[in-house]
C-alpha cells in the first residue's frame, strides 16, 4: 500500500467541527500514519458509515494495529487539539469522541479479512469491510445477547453486499452456527 504525503494535515481543508464522522476518522488516521501508526476503523462507527447513517454512533474506534504505545496515539492526538479522557480522546469542536481499542485487529476469535479503503475529503479511510462489520456486530448478538449490535448487522446487510457464506463459517467456526441459521433471512433482506 502507498503512503501518500499531503500538507494539509497540518492545515486540514475543513475545520474539525464540519467534519463528518468518515472524514474526522479519515484525518485522525492520516496524522497517525504520518507517524508510523497504523490503526484501522470498526465498531459502531463502520456500522454508521456503511448504514448511511440510519444508526448514530458518537465514538471512532480504531484498532492499534501494530501495537503503538498510547504515549505515541496521545503525542498525535494532543497535536490535533484532542484531550485525553478516560480512555477517549475528546475535541472541543465536535461531539465525536475516539477510542483506540487494542490489536490485533479481529472479530470474535479471528483476525479481520478485510480492510477498505475509501477517499473521502479528508484523506483515506481505512475501515473493516461491510462484511467483517457484520461480524462484529454479530459477535457481541452472539456471545452477549446484544439485540441492538443484532439490529446493526442487519442494518448493514441491508445497505451493503455482505458474503454470506463467509458470515456463515465464521458463525460455525465461533459456535454459533444455529444462531446464524436463525437470523439468516433477516441478513439475506427476508425481513423479520
Amino acid at each position: 500500500m502507498q503512503t501518500k504525503t499531503q500538507t494539509w494535515r497540518e492545515t486540514p481543508l475543513k475545520s474539525i467541527k464540519d467534519m463528518t464522522m468518515a472524514e474526522l476518522a479519515a484525518f485522525v488516521q492520516a496524522s497517525l500514519r504520518d507517524k508510523g501508526i497504523d490503526v484501522v476503523l470498526s465498531g459502531g462507527a463502520c456500522v454508521s458509515i456503511y448504514s448511511g447513517g440510519k444508526y448514530v454512533s458518537m465514538d471512532i474506534d480504531l484498532v492499534n494495529n501494530r501495537f503503538a504505545t498510547r504515549r505515541e496515539i496521545r503525542y498525535v492526538m494532543r497535536e490535533l487539539g484532542f484531550e485525553e479522557q478516560g480512555r477517549h480522546f475528546i475535541h472541543p469542536d465536535t461531539d465525536l469522541f475516539v477510542e483506540f481499542p487494542p490489536g490485533p485487529l479481529s472479530v470474535g476469535q479471528e483476525p479481520v479479512k478485510e480492510v477498505e479503503e475509501i477517499e473521502v475529503g479528508t484523506g483515506l479511510l481505512r475501515i473493516i469491510s461491510p462484511t467483517d462489520c457484520v461480524k462484529d456486530r454479530l459477535a457481541a448478538y452472539y456471545h452477549w445477547n446484544d439485540l441492538q449490535c443484532l439490529e446493526q448487522a442487519v442494518l448493514v446487510a441491508e445497505a451493503k453486499a455482505i458474503d454470506l457464506d463467509e458470515v456463515e463459517r465464521w458463525s460455525r467456526v465461533e459456535g454459533k452456527l444455529g444462531e446464524f441459521r436463525a437470523i439468516l433471512n433477516r441478513l439475506a433482506g427476508g425481513g423479520t
